[in-house]
């Protein structure tokens, strides 16, 4: 990988160099690297567009990275990527993409995530994206991650979009088995005339499923964001789901919430609140030596963390 891969490979995975433990790193549509282990195996699928990963039951403490890097001008892929995690599992999954584009074509990556979670397994998920560039060509980016959570199942998830992507959809959508509990932090940062749409749906099929979704939003320049949480009581269940967003400039953001219960035992929470930076935050931070261009950036980083 040259520099600007590497860099690019710190920016969405925090990563320095090769990591210990499993790992696939894709780049312009290539292998960059893999590696096994003992108990996590990484396999081409036949189909040839993506990997499976098998996860051994009783798997702790391992991680897994499966990175993806964009730095050619008019590259396109659709990547298929599906997790089979056995049972009694305690691991960290660490995903994203990053896109730069210098030239004057468009790049694109669409990533598909299944997850098939094992009976009392917890799995700690991290994706960021991220863009850059100095072309005309534009950066496009549609993840969509899709989870089935087995009785007593955890799954802890981080998503973001950190900065400089044009256009996303981005679709998540999970099936939460009796006990299971799903958790999920996504952040969504856009400026300029960029868009982001998220659709965020979340059936708790299972008695005493529980779920606590909370997505965050900046939307910066003319840039527009709708997001939509969708949550589906069907037993014995609780959910909630927080929707918090900053406009700036002449931003656009859509929050929707959707709620449905099929069973009286389902109690579920929506909360969403669209807002500017209060102007005593800015004023606070600038006696400290902070111009206000910068106390803006730091309140973004902290609501975004």
């Amino acid at each position: 990988m040259d520099e600007l891969e590497k860099r690019m490979l710190k920016e969405v995975a925090e990563l320095d160099s090769l990591p210990v433990g499993a790992f696939n790193i894709r780049s312009n549509g290539a292998s960059e690297g893999r590696n096994s282990t003992a108990n996590i195996q990484i396999e081409n699928r036949e189909s040839g567009d993506g990997i499976n990963i098998y996860i051994k039951d009783g798997t702790k403490n391992e991680s897994c990275h499966i990175p993806v890097i964009i730095s050619k001008s008019g590259h396109k892929e659709s990547v298929y990527n599906e997790f089979f995690i056995g049972e009694n599992c305690d691991i960290t999954i660490v995903a994203g993409c990053g896109i730069s584009n210098c030239g004057g074509h468009d790049s694109q990556h669409d990533g598909i995530h299944s997850f098939h979670v094992g009976k009392n397994s917890k799995v700690k998920y991290v994706e960021r994206h991220y863009g850059e560039g100095t072309g005309t060509g534009k950066r496009f980016m549609n993840p969509t991650t899709e989870l089935v959570l087995e009785e007593g199942s955890t799954v802890d998830m981080d998503t973001s979009q950190i900065a400089g992507i044009n256009d996303t959809f981005r679709i998540t959508r999970a099936t939460l088995g009796p006990g299971a509990t799903l958790i999920m932090h996504d952040k969504i940062l856009t400026n300029f005339d960029q868009t982001a749409k998220a659709e965020i749906t979340v059936n708790l099929d299972g008695e005493d499923s529980t779920c606590d979704i909370v997505s965050r939003g900046v939307a910066k320049g003319e840039s527009e964001q709708d997001v939509v949480i969708d949550l589906s009581g069907n037993a014995k269940c609780k959910g909630h789901a927080e929707c918090d967003s900053i406009i700036m400039d002449k931003g656009v953001i859509v929050a929707t919430p959707k709620l449905k219960a099929t069973c009286v035992d389902a109690s579920l929470i929506h909360e969403a609140a669209i807002g500017k930076i209060a102007g005593e935050q800015i004023i606070k931070l600038m006696t400290l030596g902070l111009s206000e261009q910068e106390a803006e950036q730091k309140i973004i980083e902290g609501f975004l963390r």
